[in-house]
């Protein structure tokens, strides 16, 4: 039964219970309704009773037990269908009927049991009389072991309830109708919007047009409204993510072009050369050789590049993300810039700053950014780092950057018109841009005075590592 609930549509389960929940609601009430109007009935039937019964002196009992009989007169014409059946019982179970009655009712053990104790309460019941129909009866203890029983018809109080049971069988139906029919139209009201989002999701799914929107109004605040504001930012952030991918496919395939057409003419007359017997000139043939070799280490660092690129720019996982001292990562960079850039003076003050950040990630930001300064300062040039209070400032006395191409200097595979003869991808600086912004900084790049430009790093942290530290994380 669960599974074809479940099997249902969405809309027919929610009529299905709207249906339900009223169907149990009208057969409570009406049920409800019945007994109260049952009692309302009853008690009106006993307060007649109560009202009627005779209160009989010994002797007057003593005369109508010498004269009445166990049915009533037949001479007597039967009276009005409200006329009281009128008895009185011994305590050994014996009766005699009035001649005034309206019949006979049938005798029970209770009766019996009040005639026994004059000292009782009366007690009432529903009987039957010797026609088998339906009434309610009052026995009074009297004395000497007779108790009276007074019973009124139940006929006209039965047909009532039985039109009444009608009456409601007939109300609760059409109202289960009724709210079958509403909460069908409820969930197809309600659901309208599902539908909307249904057709958007296939429609997306069956064309990948991530275009697609669903109208939302601005003021509404309920689930569908959020769920289709959802649905929208989820549309917008796919389609700008492919834009991205395809930007990036689009950039690195014309990066890529470079060094490989130059990779394969060189190693194209190498091979030429081998084939036909013609060697080239020794000098020549180191500088193809370099060349191959150079073509070589551009591509694996445009590919290293490229993956650290390809990982999801959700922020860092928090597995490989830990304490770091930053001015260890600083040191590291620096020793590689030496040796990159020999003629060139690199000083440095680097201050204590501890770090969270992914280890491999934070070393390669800094890297770049050095290898930055080392390629375009002059030879014989100067290189400033300075670490303090959570801020890496590199200063170099280059060309410097333009001012209308500073806002472009972290976008992927941008270039300055003037630094494309130069060695690089342009990926450089937007690892970097991602890595600070992972590990919850900025970096700036800004005019220096005099000349050059000043790269500023602030990576949010404290002088001294915190004292809940995991040893585990060390520095790197």
């Amino acid at each position: 039964m669960i599974r074809r609930f479940r099997a249902l549509p969405l809309r027919s389960r929610l009529a299905l219970l709207v249906t339900t929940a009223v169907a149990f609601a009208v057969a409570a009430v009406s049920v409800t309704c019945w007994f109260i109007v049952q009692g309302k009935l009853y008690g009106e039937v006993d307060d007649n009773l109560r009202n009627g019964n005779l209160h009989m002196s010994l002797s007057a009992i003593r005369t109508t037990l010498a004269d009445c009989t166990r049915t009533p007169d037949p001479t007597q014409p039967p009276g009005p269908r409200s006329q009281p059946y009128l008895e009185l019982v011994r305590s050994d179970g014996d009766y005699c009927v009035f001649g005034n009655s309206a019949g006979s009712v049938k005798v029970a053990p209770p009766d019996v049991k009040v005639a026994g104790n004059p000292d009782g309460s009366a007690y009432f019941r529903n009987g039957e009389d010797t026609d088998g129909k339906a009434v309610r009866t009052l026995t009074v203890p009297l004395a000497d072991g007779v108790a009276l029983l007074v019973a009124l018809p139940l006929e006209d109080t039965q047909d009532t309830l039985d039109e009444l049971a009608l009456l409601l069988l007939v109300v609760s139906g059409i109202g289960v109708l009724g709210a079958g029919a509403a909460g069908l139209a409820v969930a197809r009201a309600g659901l309208r919007p599902v539908d909307k989002l249904t057709e958007a999701v296939e429609h997306v799914a069956r064309t990948e047009d991530l275009n697609v929107r669903i109208p939302v109004e601005d003021e509404s605040e309920d689930e569908i409204a959020r769920l289709s504001r959802s649905f929208n930012s989820m549309t917008s952030s796919l389609a700008s993510s492919r834009d991205l991918q395809q930007q990036l496919i689009a950039d690195a395939g014309h990066e890529l072009r470079t060094p490989l057409t130059s990779l394969r003419t060189n190693i194209e007359l190498l091979s030429r050369s081998e084939e036909t017997g013609r060697p080239i000139p020794e000098a020549d043939r180191k500088a193809l050789l370099a060349s191959v070799k150079a073509q070589m280490t551009e591509l694996a660092a445009l590919i290293g590049d490229l993956q650290e690129l390809s990982r999801p720019d959700t922020g860092q996982h928090a597995g490989r993300t830990r304490i770091l001292a930053w001015q260890d990562v600083v040191e590291s960079a620096l020793r590689r810039a030496r040796l990159r850039g020999p003629e060139l003076t690199i000083t440095a003050d680097v201050q204590p700053w501890y770090v969270r950040a992914e280890p491999s990630a934070l070393e390669r930001a800094m890297v770049n950014i050095l290898d930055n300064a080392v390629k375009f300062s002059p030879e014989g040039g100067t290189i400033d780092v300075r670490l303090a209070d959570g801020a890496l400032t590199v200063r170099d006395h280059g060309p410097g950057i333009p001012t209308d191409e500073l806002p472009h200097v972290f976008d992927r595979f941008w270039r300055s018109p003037s630094a494309r003869a130069l060695p690089g991808s342009g990926l450089g600086l937007s690892i970097v841009a991602r890595t600070v912004q992972q590990a919850g900084g900025e970096v700036t790049l800004t005019p220096a005075e005099g000349g050059g430009t000043v790269a500023t790093v602030r990576l949010p942290g404290a002088p001294v590592p915190p004292p809940d530290r995991d040893p585990a994380d060390g520095d790197v």
